[in-house]
């Protein structure tokens, strides 16, 4: 293999270039709530993304790409295995151009299935008002949120968190009791090591 194709090869797992691979962190967690996550095109191939080390992370999670979804294929995607889906959603002011969103009643989380929108704040809105079948589902705020460790990314608020470490701690809330995911926060913040290396000016005081 010569030097240009080195270059361009891709770990099969990951999808990144060999020598951005995030496999290392990988970490394998099972939470007891299933866990889909639709992420916008514009983020595939977004080095900062973090929803890729969050799918292969979470064993059994389902990861789909789009900004429209067919109905039928979201809605199955949805309601797999007879789960009930809830959207990882902030609460937001009544939207006069949304229907409200029916409310979140808490259950056993091993009937949930915890949806997350992988997309900046402006594409996740889209993504919501392109798709009814998400309109239509309770959402799920989280509470007390802590800064992010995303300091690879352009946050307009301390408490806006990566895909990851939303999913992390609203798996968490759901499953209650004490219940902590930070086995996975603690390999996000290996991830931000890595990524934070490609841009030296990150890495100054």
């Amino acid at each position: 293999m010569n030097e240009v194709s080195t270059k361009r090869a891709r770990c099969a797992t990951c999808l990144r270039a060999q020598s951005a691979c995030i496999c290392q962190w990988i970490t394998h967690v099972v939470p007891r709530a299933a866990l889909l996550v639709l992420q916008h095109p514009l983020e595939v191939s977004n080095a900062k993304n973090s929803a890729r080390l969050l799918h292969l992370s979470v064993v059994g999670s389902a990861l789909a790409v789009g900004e429209v979804f067919d109905p039928a294929e979201l809605d199955a995607l949805l309601h797999a295995d007879g789960r009930v889906p809830v959207l990882l959603y902030p609460d937001t002011p009544e939207d006069a151009n949304l229907p409200a969103s029916p409310p979140f009643e808490e259950m056993d989380a091993g009937k949930l299935r915890l949806v997350v929108l992988d997309a900046t704040w402006r594409k996740s809105r889209k993504m919501l008002y392109l798709n009814p079948a998400l309109q239509q589902l309770p959402r799920l705020a989280l509470r007390d949120v802590a800064p992010s460790n995303y300091r690879i990314r352009k946050a307009h608020a301390p408490h806006q968190l990566s895909s990851l470490e939303a999913a992390a701690l609203a798996l968490a809330q759901l499953e209650g009791r004490g219940a902590s995911f930070q086995p996975l926060l603690d390999a996000f913040e290996g991830f931000v090591e890595q990524q934070a290396a490609f841009v030296p000016h990150l890495n100054s005081d």
